[in-house]
């Protein structure tokens, strides 16, 4: 197996565990598409439904509170104000010339 033909399902992305950087992953296909992984292969794996019913469980008795928090730790905490820029910078898309698009008179 090739490392290409487990990072092609997704993209290199920072994100914290506890305080500090740690690089993961974004799915860009499969049945995970949007998340992040720790690992890409996991993008293709099966989803857990005990996992799955259970963080929706949460979600809805705690959904409220997790937000206010979340909130807090993204504005305060200088760990994740640094991967937000971090990751502005290396998700931008490139420019693109219009050389290629222009049509011929």
């Amino acid at each position: 197996m090739l490392v290409a033909d487990i990072t092609e399902g997704a993209v290199s992305v920072l994100s914290k565990t506890g305080n500090k950087m740690v690089r993961k992953y974004r799915c860009t296909s499969g049945v995970k598409k949007g998340r992040i992984v720790a690992k890409p292969s996991t993008c293709t794996t099966a989803i857990n439904v005990k996992k799955s019913v259970g963080l929706k469980k949460t979600k809805r008795r705690k959904g409220r509170l997790i937000g206010i928090k979340s909130r807090f730790a993204k504005r305060n905490n200088p760990t994740s104000r640094r991967i937000v820029r971090l990751n502005k910078n290396r998700l931008k898309p490139t420019r693109r010339s219009t050389a290629k698009r222009r049509s011929i008179k």
